[in-house]
């Protein structure tokens, strides 16, 4: 009855908390006038986290997630997300489609955008158990049992290669823009210090975003919001790359190409 009542206050009109187009007046965005307040005025960036989130970033916080966009988004066609744009384009769909569905193989658990809600969610419940009184050393013991032994701490370890390039290049970024270190990103040092110590294993760039971000006062959800189109420009770029190349020419396969490991060849009788 409650989902009744509710769908009945709906119904009939379109309502949206968010802003609208009056005809002959403006566009409103999030209590902002769109061609008076934003358009020249703010950046692009601003207003894509103001739509995510309702609220106006300032320029440093919104160059800096733009700043981040780039690490996290490479034009390399062997990542999961751009294969697809790269075989897109040598199919030869359109850029749309092709970039769309990038990003929506980037919305995964294990790799892309998601993790960064599970970033997120890790640092700050690690800053409010240590806030109650646990040590770190003790924290990470209790996180690695839970993993059988293993140091599989959301925002740390890095499939393939030790290290991250990419917080370094991000961390000049923080200093560039006057950005402190805050309490989760200073925990997150520490946390990092004794995997480090305990099991020669580092902090990856999910772990920095995350307490950064953290520090900003978002929650897990507005930065998985936030970053909802990260992969689309490296997954353009490989589009175009192909789409200039021959027709099917991205990874082709020969028969040759397939083990055939079934029934061994024989005779119709």
């Amino acid at each position: 009855m409650n989902n009744y009542q509710d769908w009945e206050h709906y119904h009939g009109r379109i309502v949206s908390a968010r802003g609208g187009w009056k005809i002959g007046e403006g566009v409103q965005c999030c209590g902002y006038d769109m061609m008076e307040d934003l358009v020249g005025k703010k950046s692009y960036m601003q207003v894509v986290i103001l739509n995510a989130t309702g609220r106006l970033p300032s320029k440093a916080l919104a160059d800096w997630i733009e700043a981040i966009h780039i690490c996290l988004s490479w034009p390399d066609p062997r990542i999961w997300c751009n294969r697809i744009g790269a075989l897109a384009g040598s199919a030869r769909t359109t850029a749309v489609a092709a970039s769309t569905l990038g990003v929506l193989a980037a919305d995964s658990k294990s790799y892309g955008i998601k993790p960064l809600i599970s970033g997120v969610g890790f640092i700050q419940y690690a800053h409010k158990e240590i806030t109650k009184g646990i040590s770190i050393d003790d924290f990470i013991i209790n996180e690695v049992k839970k993993n059988g032994g293993k140091p599989y701490l959301m925002g740390y370890i890095r499939p393939i290669a030790k290290g991250d390039e990419r917080i370094p290049a991000m961390e000049k970024v923080t200093k560039d823009l006057n950005f402190t270190i805050g309490k989760h990103l200073s925990l997150a040092y520490k946390i990092e210090e004794h995997l480090n110590k305990k099991f020669d294993e580092t902090m990856n760039v999910n772990g920095y975003v995350s307490a950064f971000l953290s520090d900003q006062g978002y929650s897990a959800e507005e930065v998985y919001r936030i970053f909802s189109s990260l992969v689309i420009s490296g997954v353009t770029a490989c589009y175009t790359d192909t789409r200039e190349r021959v027709k099917g020419g991205f990874s082709p396969l020969k028969t040759s190409d397939v083990t055939y490991t079934g029934k061994a060849f024989r005779t119709v009788e």
